[in-house]
């Protein structure tokens, strides 16, 4: 039998073990269920004695580590297959979202704790040269990263001084995610997009683009880290997927991934504050509706664990990923939740429209005040927001889909 420690906010809290047939479990530790500081890791795994089998800890295990390609790249460059979570995580599974850590038995992670490689403009954009073929830097010496998804990206610490990697199980502070040569203009398009959502009153993360080099990527400062240099701490979270148990691949509601009305209902059972969460959640909604993006699935939404005195404040986490796929003809149109029973967001009608709010529990009269005081409080942030010609197109989406939206809610 294989063991990993699993540290929760830096705290044993239990154990990932793997059996001879390569299947891996969850179990509690007996102390930390007996602590008066215990609190589950997942909204899907509570806190229990018994253990927690492949099938059922997959979805928040499973949800720590890369996909698609780079998931696939990473394995060949650590040496294991592709499919195994354990030996993976075993490997790049010190620092990941949330306070999430999982170490060898045998080794000590205090001894560990906020180490990291100051690194020059120059080295970085030798990082970021090879990045396409080392996702995340797995098999550098030192280097324990791991972070979702299926864009290529870099955890890193960042301060006035400059860029450093963490090492070992230190915490990052920052993530930057360079530009894909096949989406040209997409740090720009996310970075404009999260300005407009905040401008709006959403609650987002805070990012800006750079340049490095040749290469353009966004920068995004981690809200699940708070606090800087000796004091950085880090704060749980884990998306939506991982709260319900929905392995990554599953993450589109047409694959078997979480439905609007599912998220609502997660919002409802998990957050300490439902009724504004429910609020903000509703008007993301909207706002990806308005720009187009149409990749916003159960991995690009997640819950924020805050400590509160003694006790921890769920709630929903700021937004990231906001980017418009409709500014890429060649991207699939099809939403990866529907509304209503319409994949398509030109599709819609009022009718779609009123269903979507019946089933997350909003009137059709508290829907309609709702939308229209959203819809006019981007009309307000959009005026004159355009900058340059990917902004520009981003800004003739949302203005035609405003139009549109308006026009159906007065009719």
């Amino acid at each position: 039998m294989k063991t990993l420690t699993l540290y929760f906010h830096g705290e044993q809290a239990g154990s990932l073990t793997q059996d001879a047939q390569g299947q891996y479990a969850f179990q509690y530790a007996q102390d930390w269920l007996s602590s008066s500081r215990a609190h589950p890791i997942s909204q899907s795994l509570p806190l229990r004695e018994a253990q927690f089998e492949e099938r059922e800890c997959v979805g928040f295990f499973g949800g720590l580590l890369p996909e698609d390609y780079n998931r696939e790249l990473i394995a060949r460059n650590i040496g294991v297959t592709a499919q195994n979570d354990y030996a993976m995580l075993k490997v790049i599974g010190g620092e990941c979202a949330g306070a999430i850590t999982l170490l060898d038995p045998e080794v000590d992670p205090v001894v560990q704790q906020h180490a990291y490689h100051p690194v020059s403009d120059q080295e970085l954009e030798t990082i970021l040269n090879t990045l396409p073929r080392k996702p995340l830097l797995a098999g550098e010496a030192e280097i324990r990263l791991s972070l979702a998804g299926a864009q290529n990206k870099l955890a890193v610490y960042h301060d006035d001084r400059g860029f450093a990697l963490p090492l070992h199980e230190s915490p990052s502070t920052h993530i930057l995610k360079p530009e894909a040569e096949a989406f040209p203009g997409l740090a720009e398009n996310e970075a404009y997009c999260l300005r407009l959502a905040r401008a709006a009153g959403l609650p987002c993360a805070d990012a800006k683009a750079i340049t490095i080099g040749p290469h353009r990527g966004l920068l995004v400062r981690r809200y699940d880290r708070t606090g800087e240099g000796e004091q950085l701490h880090r704060l749980h979270q884990e998306d939506f997927c991982q709260a319900m148990g929905i392995p990554s691949r599953y993450k589109y509601q047409a694959e078997g991934g979480p439905s609007l009305k599912q998220c609502f209902d997660l919002i409802r059972i998990a957050s300490s504050r439902p009724a504004k969460d429910l609020i903000t959640l509703f008007e993301a909604v909207v706002f990806n509706y308005l720009i187009g993006n149409n990749d916003a699935h159960g991995k690009n939404f997640s819950l924020l664990y805050v400590p509160s005195g003694k006790s921890i404040q769920v709630q929903l986490a700021p937004f990231y990923d906001l980017v418009s796929t409709a500014a890429y003809p060649d991207l699939s149109p099809k939403m990866a939740m529907k509304i209503g029973s319409k994949y398509n967001p030109s599709d819609p009608r009022l009718r779609h429209w009123e269903t979507f709010w019946e089933s997350v529990g909003f009137s059709t009269a508290q829907s309609k005040k709702q939308t229209l005081r959203f819809l006019d409080r981007i009309n307000q942030v959009l005026t004159d927001s355009a900058q340059s010609q990917m902004e520009q197109t981003i800004h003739d989406i949302i203005d035609t889909r405003h139009s549109a939206l308006t026009r159906l809610l007065m009719s």
